[in-house]
């Protein structure tokens, strides 16, 4: 909004040229978004309490998680207000793909809204059924790929980290593939958000890589020279991922140990599946393995987990899943393993960005 309304002013005084600039419009829209969570926080913080809408903690997890139980939750949603505000003043409108990233943004906040109020409602750790939820994120994936790829004609090739010279192109698999890899982020996650500021900051991370991925692809000559494919219109994506972090530093500021608020289901898979649509967009996926490090780390930690204990009918590899659960059982204090988490995050996300010019 704001940018539709400054940037046709540029006639009348130059100062308003500076809109046109998506290094400036990344910068105010970080700002924006965050200030609106630090805002819109504490109220909501207040009005959650009032109405008792707190945490469900579950009885298997770890005991001295208990003192948790009806911490407020749902903060995910203010996230989401942030996020969209932000982008109306600061985006481009114009352009498509910042639709299709709140669409699939705001697509799966309301499928976990659902599955957050249904758990408050309940009382219990029970929501939305996994398969009433996995069919949900797929119809939502399918218009997606529908969109970007029937409508728009977007390539169904896949770029591999490293290498510059070899591309695939999986044709109509690309369906699946695309559902693998934003309803699993968004699960991902999902899983990874158990402790206090756990989540938040490696999401922080991967969105400023892919901030950075997306203004090179959407940059044809930035494009053309570290080898990696160049999507127009891809640069307002770049303010997207500012926007996103803005917002979720936000959210930090009362997330931080000792917890004020959790972000909740809400925010959890709306936030992860959004990196994973952005990842597509900009045919970086493969490298959301590598940038989203910790979360694959810790999908992996509950698929191999719960496998082996089928296998071998009781038998565990982790004392708890998903994987910092293991560490904590193990005797680490809270903040030290979301700390040393956070560090290899930042680590991950070091490797991601230096594959553009490993290539």
């Amino acid at each position: 909004m704001l940018y539709h309304l400054f940037y046709y002013l540029k006639d009348i005084s130059i100062i308003f040229n500076v809109f046109k600039y998506i290094t400036f419009r990344m910068i105010c829209g970080a700002i924006t978004a965050f200030i609106l969570v630090y805002l819109l926080m504490p109220p909501f913080i207040r009005f959650m309490k009032e109405k008792q809408f707190g945490q469900i903690i579950r009885e298997e997890g770890p005991q001295h998680h208990i003192v948790k139980t009806g911490i407020p939750t749902m903060g995910g949603l203010i996230i989401v207000l942030a996020v969209v505000s932000s982008v109306i003043l600061w985006c481009n409108l114009t352009n498509y793909l910042i639709w299709l990233s709140l669409f699939i943004l705001l697509s799966f906040a309301f499928i976990g809204f659902l599955d957050d109020f249904l758990k408050i409602k309940r009382r219990k750790n029970l929501g939305l059924k996994a398969r009433h939820k996995i069919l949900a994120q797929f119809f939502i994936v399918s218009i997606f790929y529908l969109i970007l790829f029937k409508y728009f004609n977007f390539p169904s090739t896949l770029n591999l980290p490293f290498l510059k010279k070899l591309i695939l192109d999986i044709g109509s698999f690309y369906l699946i593939f695309s559902m693998l890899v934003i309803i699993g982020s968004s699960n991902a996650m999902n899983l990874t958000d158990g402790l206090d500021g756990l989540a938040i900051v490696p999401f922080m991370v991967v969105a400023g890589v892919y901030s950075i991925l997306s203004y090179v692809a959407g940059h044809i000559k930035f494009a053309n020279y570290l080898f990696i494919p160049h999507i127009p219109y891809a640069g307002e994506l770049a303010i997207f991922c500012a926007i996103l972090i803005g917002a979720a530093l936000g959210f930090l500021w009362y997330n931080a140990h000792p917890a004020e608020i959790f972000m909740g289901d809400v925010g959890a898979l709306s936030l992860g599946a959004s990196m994973g649509a952005i990842a597509i967009i900009v045919k970086q996926e493969l490298l959301l393995i590598i940038a989203g490090g910790i979360f694959v780390l810790e999908a992996l930690s509950v698929i191999l987990q719960v496998g082996y204990f089928k296998l071998t009918k009781g038998k565990r590899i982790f004392r708890m899943s998903p994987l910092h659960h293991h560490f904590e059982l193990k005797g680490w204090p809270e903040n030290k393993v979301v700390v040393r988490f956070w560090i290899i995050s930042i680590l991950c996300g070091l490797i991601a960005l230096s594959t553009l010019k490993i290539r």
